[in-house]
């Protein structure tokens, strides 16, 4: 049987197109290997190809710049520490009647550790002097063995607690309870430790002088810094007092 020419002719166009297909996918492969040689065979390292290209800043002025605002990162990351300064509510300065209260309340902690001046006091009459006018007032103080609890709690929930005084007061007096309050360490040593002679008593005696020196110069201090308006800060105390008074 004959085959019909018009599927020869169709038979022959389909291989046509195949074969041309084809002819074109292996050129356009031929042409990528080639390029990938090429590409291969060239001077460049693959290794610049996968790291980004950073041009080096070696300006002076840009390197100070970057110096200045690296520093000030720094600076600002620092934890500041909160400065706590004590004044009467709404004034510059503490009035005459603050100030006055302020000084008198020095004079407490003077008192109640008055006994450990013992040494000093007969040994230096200057301080004899100083402490004369005094006399009296620490006899009525010493009169009663609980004249100095009442004192403190007088100070501490009628004055320290008592919103009506200004800060300033009530920050004056938080120190004098606290320089107080401190007495009881070295009234603990001298109950546990109290020599009748030798290196001991040398080392109590020397104890016992400077906690009355310390309180003398926290009275002068304290009192004189108050009756001229300023805030006195004592060494040791100050830090506990800005913690109480809110």
């Amino acid at each position: 049987m004959a085959v019909p020419s018009t599927s020869i002719t169709t038979s022959y166009d389909v291989r046509s197109f195949l074969d041309k297909r084809l002819r074109s996918t292996l050129s356009l492969a031929s042409a990528h290997t080639s390029a990938m040689s090429a590409f291969r065979s060239s001077r460049i390292p693959l290794s610049l190809l996968h790291k980004p290209f950073f041009i080096p800043l070696k300006d002076p002025s840009i390197l100070s710049l970057a110096s200045q605002i690296k520093t000030h990162k720094t600076l600002s990351n620092k934890p500041k520490r909160p400065i706590v300064t004590a004044k009467s509510n709404g004034d510059d300065s503490a009035d005459a009647g603050d100030r006055i209260i302020s000084a008198v309340c020095y004079f407490y902690p003077f008192f109640d550790g008055i006994q450990y001046g013992k040494y000093v006091i007969t040994q230096f009459s200057p301080i004899q002097t100083l402490i004369q006018p005094l006399v009296p007032a620490i006899r009525v103080f010493k009169s009663f063995p609980l004249n100095g609890f009442l004192v403190f709690l007088t100070l501490y929930f009628v004055v320290v607690r008592n919103p009506n005084f200004s800060r300033y007061v009530r920050f004056n007096t938080m120190q004098a309870i606290v320089l107080d309050v401190l007495l009881i360490f070295p009234d603990l040593l001298e109950r546990s430790f109290n020599p009748r002679d030798g290196l001991g008593l040398d080392l109590m005696m020397s104890l016992d002088s400077t906690v009355f020196l310390y309180l003398l110069v926290c009275l002068i201090y304290g009192s004189s810094a108050c009756l001229l308006g300023q805030v006195p800060r004592l060494p040791i105390v100050a830090e506990a007092a800005d913690r109480q008074v809110l």
